[in-house]
């Protein structure tokens, strides 16, 4: 780990100092793209350069060469940003400057995803295919003037592709993964298949069709699957199987300065959870024979977006977004008779739903070539309509429906002092129907030096309001009483953050350097507290009582000579938590965690073959936990995440094959260790965090003809 921390410090020095040294010689470097253009949060797309905002990407290629089929399996190699899956549900989900997925907003195409609590937050990774995406943009930090509530940590833009280059496109791909050591054709393992076939009909249109599959077949990990009939807690998987089925549609129009889009999507997954748990019965018709009960969970997404971008009114621009979404989670129970394979007393209920109506719209290009302004003004609305079904007092259960609406306008405006000296100020209030009004503002810099010095600054204040399980959830039983509470008020925070980056190029390299600093305070923290006793229950209920503070310190390093790539970075995050649950609280000691990761790719053009490898390493990351007498610290392990891959064109990039590694390091189980409350010592479990080493088979092919 020195060696790792010692290296990645002697890259970043020799950076600057190569940095110092090549300024003189002249750029030639027609074979590196210093454009790369990014939209996110920007008044007019324009290259990653000229962004006011820091903004990372990740490219088509790397998807490619991780042979990721969902969101989830590129952010595993995705520095400040750590991912936790459920083994049980199958979910992952995303944290930043340990902030959990609330603070983190996920959007596609610039429209926030729905869930079953919301919109944009608390999103499963796993239920975000990337078969038909451009490339993804990621700002850290508050971005709550562009984006509204709950854009706190910061947000991830999923461009997907609207056109194509010929009159007709068909793509076939079919990839076969291994489920760590587990793999059989039709029994074991992960099969995944996807289709899209795209057609320009003529100058002005275009429309696209096709569908992925994602059929995962549990991981046993020891376990004995659910055909297992004897009652000793070998029965079931470590991680329960599911099947995905997610078809989407795009039809554009492009005529002069107007283009409109419509995209629908409809996601489908099944989760079968199998319990250890086996029962024995008897009845005259079977005789004797043994049975489970068991859970099935199905997961229904409707995604739809209607887009028009254009200009009016003397070349006045405008991006009009609409869209109705509706996810809604459903749980089957039954009896699953082992002996003689099949189910009985089936009984599936919805028990989540969100339906979310949509809108967002900008206006900017207000003052015709002006060099030194340039002003947008937006608005944001959305109608949330949730349901939940939520335990009661006597054991017994009730429906909650609940609709909640904001109004939001914002403006932000792009100020160029000079060439080199540019402002972006942004302002946002939002009219709330069940809070107090709220309201963002932001303030941004870019200093453009001599040589190649970019430095950016920006102070800023967002608010997260609480979700729908925040809001609502009650879970009562015997001895339990944890409920939520109508009565929140949104969280507010924040923020400040600062970077200098240094950019080199000479002959046919490159080479960028930038250092990032940022702190981030939130006040009126949501914390489940002990409010009072129930008898002999205690009672606990969501209140704003907490403080939070994370400061970051992060490096990005990369250097590109012709087809070859590297990349090191480096993210060191101190977090402060004031947490006070009415019967004890913490202290506000900082805890600290860091990653390092690195990759490194080849591209062969004789060969038309690229190989790849992508590294991160996530230290021990403690959290403060609820004891039965105080706070306690509780650490988890650390790993390393280590992938490796080879792709290869043939004729002309008509075929295409992949083979690849993730998890060289077979990661699985993680130890979490927490301190005795009674005698210091240490107690340790274990959390699973990922299958072990797997491999993976990628075929795609591509039929392009006019």
């Amino acid at each position: 780990m020195k060696c790792s921390c010692c290296f990645i410090t002697t890259f970043l020095m020799y950076g600057w100092a190569v940095n110092a040294q090549v300024d003189s010689l002249t750029p030639s470097l027609k074979d590196i793209n210093l454009e790369e253009i990014v939209i996110t949060s920007q008044i007019d797309p324009q290259s990653l350069n000229k962004s006011v905002n820091n903004i990372r990407v990740i490219s088509k290629e790397m998807i490619k060469n991780l042979g990721a089929v969902t969101l989830s399996e590129v952010l595993n190699q995705t520095i400040n940003i750590t991912v936790t899956p459920n083994s049980s549900t199958g979910a992952s989900t995303v944290s930043m400057f340990g902030l959990n997925a609330a603070y983190f907003k996920i959007l596609v195409d610039n429209v926030p995803l729905v869930n079953e609590n919301g919109l944009g937050n608390n999103t499963d990774l796993s239920q975000i295919s990337l078969n038909d995406v451009e490339q993804i943009e990621i700002i850290e930090g508050a971005m709550g003037v562009t984006h509204g509530a709950n854009a706190v940590s910061g947000i991830l833009n999923i461009i997907t592709k609207k056109s194509a280059k010929n009159t007709w496109q068909l793509q076939l791909t079919s990839q076969e993964e291994t489920i760590g050591s587990e793999y059989k054709l039709f029994s074991q393992g992960k099969h995944i298949q996807s289709f899209k076939a795209s057609h320009n009909v003529n100058e002005h249109w275009f429309v696209s069709l096709g569908a992925d599959r994602i059929d995962f077949q549990g991981y046993l990990g020891g376990q004995l699957g659910s055909n297992y009939s004897f009652n000793d807690g070998k029965r079931g998987y470590k991680w329960s199987p599911s099947q995905q089925l997610q078809p989407h549609a795009l039809i554009s129009y492009t005529k002069n300065n107007l283009r409109l889009f419509y995209k629908f999507e409809f996601f489908d997954k099944a989760i079968d959870v199998f319990y250890p748990t086996v029962h024995s019965t008897y009845n005259e018709t079977l005789g004797t024979y043994k049975y489970s009960k068991d859970e099935r969970y199905f997961t229904d997404r409707w995604y739809q977006h209607f887009n028009a971008t254009g200009k009016i009114f003397n070349g006045l621009q405008f991006n009009l977004s609409t869209s109705y979404q509706v996810q809604k989670r459903a749980i089957e129970t039954f009896n699953y008779n082992i002996t003689y394979d099949f189910e009985r007393d089936n009984v599936k209920k919805v028990d989540q739903s969100m339906h979310v109506l949509y809108t967002t719209g900008t206006f900017s290009d207000f003052f015709k070539n002006n060099q030194l302004l340039n002003l947008q003004i937006g608005y944001e609305l959305v109608n949330s309509k949730g349901f939940s079904i939520v335990d009661a007092e006597l054991n017994s259960k009730k429906d909650i429906n609940k609709t909640i609406n904001n109004y939001d306008f914002f403006s932000i405006a792009d100020i160029s002092i000079n060439n080199r000296f540019s402002i972006r100020p942004g302002l946002r209030y939002s009219f709330q129907s069940l809070f107090n009004n709220q309201y963002s503002y932001t303030l941004g810099g870019k200093y453009l030096f001599e040589k190649g010095y970019e430095m950016r600054a920006a102070v800023g204040k967002s608010y997260r309001t609480p979700n729908f399980q925040e809001l609502y959830f009650r879970n009562i039983f015997d001895g339990h009483y944890f409920v939520g509470n109508e009565n929140l008020i949104p969280e507010t925070s924040s923020s400040f953050e600062t970077s200098l980056k240094k950019t080199t190029t000479f002959y046919t390299s490159l080479l960028s350097n930038q250092i990032l600093f940022s702190i981030n305070d939130i006040k009126n923290r949501i914390t489940s507290a002990y409010v009072g006793d129930m008898g002999a229950t205690p009672m606990y209920q969501n209140i704003n009582i907490s403080k939070y503070r994370s400061i970051n310190l992060s490096t990005t390093n990369q250097y590109k000579y012709k087809d070859f790539n590297l990349a090191l970075n480096g993210s060191f995050v101190w977090v402060s938590q004031l947490i006070d649950n009415g019967s004890f609280k913490t202290s506000d000691a900082y805890l600290f965690t860091y990653s390092l990761g690195g990759n490194v790719s080849y591209f062969i053009p004789k060969w038309n073959t690229t190989f790849a490898t992508y590294y991160k390493f996530t230290s021990e990351m403690p959290s403060w936990e609820v004891g039965s007498k105080q706070y306690v610290i509780s650490k988890l392990g650390s790993y390393s995440w280590l992938d490796a891959s080879l792709r290869k064109g043939f004729w002309n990039h008509q075929f295409e094959t992949t083979i690849g590694v993730r998890n060289i390091l077979n990661v699985g189980d993680v130890n979490r260790s927490r301190i005795n409350e009674g005698g210091g010592h240490s107690v340790a479990s274990n959390i699973l965090l990922a299958y072990g080493r797997s491999y993976f088979l990628k075929l795609t092919y591509n039929l392009n003809f006019n």
